[in-house]
């Protein structure tokens, strides 16, 4: 039997939600924005692969998904030869950008979205419907200085003005959690909206104990499996308790665990909210997701950047200096010495996010949007 007319003219406004394959960071900060427009009435469809489907599946196993190729960028085992790859695989990065814009346009013909939520995914634009960009890197850093931080900036922002406007997760004040990332002196000309830091964890009122620490381990490899042996072999001596999730969503590969030290290739949001506020320490890379999923719990943390990503090396330097975390380089970190000058620094936790401009921000997004054509 036919529905009834009335029925047939109804349909959510559908929304195409896809983070970048760098880490699992922005899929996981994508998590609120997506828990938010389901909550406000929206149909959201994912697009990913690899990790990042995983993990996305896993926390909405209910949503649509799409597989979307990543820009598979290599990583290396130093620094400059983490450099020296992201300048060769450029022309590839370039490609995948091209590539990415007409998957965009089949896809939109094919499903009829009504908006894209791109992070960091600089393809996936349309000039027929609103396409909201995120980045908290509004200015990339650069080793090579401060010529090189024009001129990526310059390129950044010629694909963010393709966008109908960029969000970026961090507080409008000057006074924020990304510094002179998220608050560079010159801003795209697409409209920028300070949507505040984003979390898929809250405090739920679990005790933290005394000494227990949680190791996060995230990012590429090999700097992802570097950072893993050192901490195993120093936490092998740990007289405390001690969580490590190893950031493998669908690995196969265990490490076994003892009485006192547990392993886990990957924890859902639940699970691994719990162990947060468990932790008086939390060990983990200076990634911004991560650092902002701290934040939300308002943890102590020891960072460790991944060695030649100037993002996460600034961000360890700029939040141990205003007493956010305590920061060490993969190169200095010793897993005993590093736990005692943590316990001696002074933290001065940053203030919790207003959930209520995420809120505002979706609302008045999806406000604005034409009503939604039939199919």
């Amino acid at each position: 039997m036919d529905q009834p007319l009335e029925e047939k003219k109804q349909r959510k406004l559908r929304i195409l939600v896809a983070p970048l394959d760098w880490g699992l960071g922005h899929a996981t900060r994508c998590i609120p924005i997506i828990r938010e427009l389901m909550e406000q009435g929206a149909e959201v469809w994912l697009a990913a692969e690899g990790q990042q489907e995983i993990l996305l599946k896993a926390e909405f196993p209910t949503l649509s998904f799409l597989k979307l190729p990543g820009y598979r960028v290599r990583y290396a085992a130093t620094a400059w030869g983490l450099l020296k790859n992201i300048l060769f695989q450029t022309p590839k990065i370039l490609k995948r950008i091209k590539e990415e814009e007409k998957w965009l346009h089949q896809k939109i013909g094919e499903h009829k979205f009504d908006a894209v939520i791109s992070d960091n995914r600089y393809g996936l634009f349309h000039d027929k419907i609103p396409c909201i960009f995120i980045t908290h890197q509004l200015k990339i850093k650069s080793p090579l200085g401060k010529w090189s931080e024009k001129f990526l900036q310059k390129k950044n922002y010629k694909y963010i003005n393709r966008f109908t406007a960029c969000w970026v997760p961090d507080t409008a004040s000057p006074k924020s959690l990304a510094g002179d990332l998220s608050h560079p002196e010159k801003k795209p000309t697409t409209p920028v909206q300070y949507i505040g830091s984003l979390s898929r964890f809250k405090a739920t009122g679990i005790p933290e104990n005394k000494n227990q620490l949680l190791v996060i381990l995230s990012g590429p490899e090999p700097q992802r499996t570097l950072l893993e042996n050192k901490i195993i072999a120093g936490i092998s001596h740990y007289n405390h308790s001690a969580v490590i999730v190893r950031g493998l969503p669908g690995s196969s590969s265990l490490i076994p665990s003892t009485n006192m030290i547990k392993f886990y290739n990957h924890l859902p949001a639940a699970a691994l909210n719990k162990e947060m506020e468990a932790a008086e320490y939390i060990i983990s890379r200076s990634g911004y997701s991560t650092v902002m999923d701290t934040t939300a719990l308002q943890k102590k943390s020891v960072l460790i950047p991944t060695p030649g990503q100037t993002e996460q090396e600034y961000l360890g330097e700029y939040l141990m200096e205003n007493k956010m975390a305590f920061s060490i380089s993969q190169k200095n970190f010793n897993f005993e010495k590093a736990l005692a000058s943590a316990k001696e620094f002074t933290y001065m936790p940053f203030p919790l996010s207003n959930d209520s401009q995420l809120k505002k921000i979706i609302q008045d997004f999806l406000a604005q949007l034409p009503s939604p054509s039939l199919g």
